[in-house]
């Protein structure tokens, strides 16, 4: 797990439930800060609207729905006790004010198979930084709606929401905020729709399951704001650990509708065997880190996206730091189509974006030293989707065909098109290294029995693996990395021999140029 940059760690919805999410405006500070930031600004025509969900989130109902139990908040652990004696398929409506367990940290509301949880207007269940988590448990098809959960303590890695990633949970019109770890963890089916994640120390959503597949995934409307408070890539440099979203293995999820921003780190981070991804008529932007990264993964859609302002602060303390690397604000890294991988596609397309005034635009990166077994690969002991035992990557197998192939994740079958590239220099105050779009390997040294040695993926990634750029706008002052980060050329040399990027595009300088 973690990222990978020159082959070393880098520290560094139904449609009503949409509907409102993008009615609703603005999006509220944090606790000691009760500002509201500055709002998106307009995107461009055509582009997608943000998710404006956390100033104002829609209520709940203001009396009790038919048969709920009502859960008293002035009855300290209520809602876990009434969980407890009600049976499956139980609705329970929480009043208005603040809901809190029993003191014991592992106090958490445990629920049945069906449960609902609807809060009234201005319902709170406060964990007081004590109790880990809220709503643990493996019952499937929990609904959690419009209700506040905050102010929960989990360890890194641990989410507070759906704790042990049970299946088909539905959480819409929820605000969960201010907790440590992940606000909200993720299972299989699992729907999470117009909800304000906002302020939470490690993930927003840590879509991870360790013991099961999660498939089926659905985010969609939601305001994702703020997260990795704990600065958690500082604290343990090249843990791979933080994001907006981190997505673990994850076969199939639809991330439409959101907006991402503000969060330090990445904005969505895929990591590690995905597939099947849809990325769409999200507003990602002002992410200290990347916007999107897809990581030694498989398979994706991403369009029709409005990206911007991403990646200013890692990209300059990486420039600031000596280090040449084209950081990138859409980084696929080990990644691409693979048709033996079932997926509604078999390629990874990035097209009909908007790309405006980030750190530098796309970067196709793959590891010449990142491969099964390998000790350079930092997705500790897995493999590829198209090896089950790890222990086959191995010489003399590993030098011949399948295993040569098929033992090393590969940025391949990568179409990038009819995007809009934007760059104004000044406005992201860069003088260099802010303006690269790039495809490159590094040169293969490690470990001594690779069979990956020498310029072999250098020379795959760049001439032979059908990563393609055509049919884009650009406008601003872009230069071109390919083969190696010591190779930068400008857009004559990007289009022409041999490398003929760029087809049917069209580039023109821009301010800042």
């Amino acid at each position: 797990m973690g990222n990978t940059w020159r082959g070393r760690v880098l520290s560094a919805a139904t449609p009503s439930a949409l509907g409102l999410a993008l009615l609703a405006t603005g999006c509220a500070g944090t606790p000691d800060d009760p500002a509201p930031k500055p709002s998106a600004s307009p995107s461009p025509s055509g582009a997608p609207a943000a998710a404006r969900v956390c100033a104002k989130p829609a209520a709940g109902p203001a009396e009790a729905p038919e048969g709920a139990v009502t859960v008293d908040p002035d009855v300290v652990g209520d809602l876990a006790a009434k969980t407890r004696t009600s049976p499956a398929h139980t609705t329970f409506w929480l009043r208005p004010g603040r809901h809190r367990l029993a003191s014991d940290r592992y106090s958490q509301v445990v629920p049945k198979a069906g449960n609902r949880y609807v809060g009234a207007p201005g319902a709170v269940l406060d964990g007081q930084k004590t109790n880990q988590y809220a709503f643990g448990g493996k019952a499937p098809d929990v609904n959690l709606g419009h209700l506040t959960v905050q102010g929960f303590a989990a360890p890194h890695d641990e989410g507070v929401v759906n704790h042990d990633s049970a299946d088909g949970w539905l959480i819409e019109h929820a605000t969960i905020q201010y907790n440590s770890g992940a606000g909200l963890m993720a299972g299989d089916r699992q729907r999470v729709r117009a909800s304000c994640l906002r302020g939470n120390g490690q993930y927003g959503i840590n879509a991870y399951k360790g013991d099961g597949v999660i498939g089926g995934l659905v985010l969609e409307g939601n305001e994702i704001v703020d997260n990795n408070t704990g600065d958690w890539e500082r604290k343990r440099p090249g843990c791979g650990c933080t994001g907006g979203v981190k997505f673990w293995a994850v076969q199939g999820a639809d991330v439409r509708g959101n907006w991402v921003h503000h969060n330090r780190g990445t904005g969505l981070w895929a990591d590690t065997n995905n597939n099947d991804f849809l990325i769409e008529h999200n507003v990602l932007e002002d992410n200290q880190g990347a916007a999107l990264i897809y990581e030694t993964s498989y398979n994706a859609v991403v369009r029709e996206n409005t990206i911007r302002r991403n990646n200013w602060v890692e990209g300059r303390e990486n420039t600031e730091g000596g280090d040449t690397f084209p950081f990138a604000t859409v980084y696929i890294s080990e990644s691409g189509g693979e048709p033996r991988i079932a997926a509604r596609t078999d390629e990874i397309e990035i097209y009909r974006n908007v790309l405006e005034d980030n750190w530098s635009g796309i970067t196709l990166w793959e590891n010449a030293d990142r491969f099964c077994n390998s000790p350079a690969n930092t997705s500790s002991g897995d493999c590829t989707l198209l090896v089950n035992d790890v222990d086959r990557c191995v010489r003399p197998a590993i030098a011949e065909a399948p295993l040569y192939a098929d033992c090393r994740w590969k940025t391949q079958r990568v179409d990038i098109h009819h995007n809009r590239f934007v760059l104004d220099r000044t406005a992201v105050e860069c003088t260099a290294n802010c303006d690269r779009m790039a495809l490159l390997a590094n040169y293969g040294t490690y470990p001594d029995w690779s069979p990956y040695q020498g310029e072999r993926v250098a020379e795959a990634v760049t001439l032979r693996q059908h990563n393609r750029w055509h049919d884009n706008v650009y406008v601003g002052p872009w230069r071109f990395v390919v083969h190696d980060p010591g190779r930068v050329l400008d857009s004559r040399g990007w289009r022409g021999a041999p490398y003929r990027q760029d087809s049917g595009s069209t580039f023109r300088a821009g301010r800042g140029g």
